[in-house]
């Protein structure tokens, strides 16, 4: 990981939330089921699911390069006993020049 920098009004950060217990499911909801299902072979059915999005975001110090950013996901869901993390990434969207970050160890994932 390293930091994301928005000091400059380069990128921006949104969320949408899914409360679905007791309603009709977004087609985004049931794609994130599937996924947990599919991943996992276990049966899933989301009551909450929290989908973040961080749209053309510069690395830290954004002074360096506005131009190279990067559009990630993270989803939380969760069936009231299980909760699970996706983390989706834009394809060929990791446009950061590792070379020049602050952090040496850049790591795309979470523990």
């Amino acid at each position: 990981w390293d930091n994301a920098d928005f000091s400059r009004g380069v990128g921006t950060t949104f969320y949408q939330e899914f409360p679905t217990l007791n309603t009709d499911k977004p087609p985004f909801v049931r794609d994130v089921e599937a996924k947990v299902r599919r991943y996992l072979r276990s049966s899933y059915s989301a009551a909450w699911t929290l989908k973040i999005t961080w749209e053309k975001a510069p690395a830290y110090a954004a002074r360096t390069d506005t131009r190279r950013t990067i559009t990630y996901q993270a989803v939380l869901t969760t069936d009231g006993f299980r909760s699970y993390v996706l983390m989706l990434y834009q394809e060929g969207g990791m446009r950061w020049d590792y070379n020049r970050l602050a952090a040496t160890n850049v790591l795309i994932g979470y523990t």
